[in-house]
C-alpha cells in the first residue's frame, strides 16, 4: 500500500478546515496565518507517526508470513522424508 503521501494529505486536510473555521471566525491575518503554520507542523508530525506506525506493521506482517511460510515447508520436507523412511522399512 502506498503511505508515502499520508502525511501530506492529512497536513493539507488540516490546513483546509482550518482555514476555513478562521475565516468565518473573523480571526486577524495574522492569528490566521499563525494558527494554521501551527496546525500544518502538527498534522504533519502526526501524519508521519501515523505512517511510520503503519509501516512498521505491515513489516512485522511479512515477517511473520515469510516465517509461517518457511515452517510449512519444513513441515512437508519432513513428513516426505518420514514417508520415505516408512517406504523403506
Amino acid at each position: 500500500m502506498n503511505r508515502k503521501n499520508l502525511p501530506l494529505l492529512l497536513m493539507l486536510t488540516a490546513g483546509a478546515v482550518t482555514c476555513i473555521i478562521t475565516y468565518i471566525e473573523k480571526y486577524t491575518l495574522i492569528e490566521k496565518l499563525v494558527s494554521l503554520f501551527v496546525v500544518l507542523l502538527v498534522f504533519y508530525f502526526l501524519g508521519s507517526v501515523l505512517k511510520w506506525t503503519l509501516d512498521f506493521f505491515e513489516i512485522q506482517n511479512e515477517e511473520r508470513i515469510k516465517e509461517e511460510g518457511e515452517v510449512i515447508e519444513k513441515e512437508s520436507e519432513e513428513s516426505e522424508t518420514a514417508q520415505q523412511d516408512g517406504g523403506a522399512r
